[in-house]
């Protein structure tokens, strides 16, 4: 472990984040805001650089940022708890991907019946997109 700090300049440059990113953090409990010392530049530690790359690919793997302070607060000794997270976001992606196959399925509908309505009518995805969901 470093005895290195960083201003929050240089801790969000060192982690590839933006200041902000780290007041937010800050403000959801995620990292912990160091006292401000009599000189006015709060010390950041070393290790906070881990935790926001950590907080940056949790997100990328989709969890929240609620999501990512559960897992955080597990610590290292809780894998099976970890691991059922995991699981379940697995599961909501899943279902995510089955909608989104769905929602492509009938947009190339929509989009065939548009090709197909040579006439100059009115378009039918327009009238499609106009009607109830229910009459769909």
């Amino acid at each position: 472990m470093s005895d290195e700090t960083f201003t929050i300049g240089a801790l969000a440059s060192a982690a590839a984040v933006n200041l902000e990113s780290i007041r937010y953090y800050e403000r959801l409990g995620l990292i912990k805001q160091p006292r401000k010392p009599v000189n006015g530049y709060r010390q950041y530690p070393h290790e906070f650089i881990k935790r926001i790359r950590f907080i940056k690919q949790a997100q990328v793997y989709g969890f929240s940022l609620k999501e990512v302070k559960d897992l955080l607060s597990m610590g290292d000794g809780r894998c099976h708890d970890v691991q059922n997270k995991a699981v379940e976001k697995r599961e909501y992606i899943s279902a995510q991907i089955t909608d989104l196959k769905r929602l492509m399925t009938t947009l190339d509908e929509l989009i065939e019946s548009c090709r197909c309505n040579e006439s100059g009518l009115a378009c039918p995805i327009i009238n499609t997109l106009g009607q109830p969901h229910e009459e769909r």
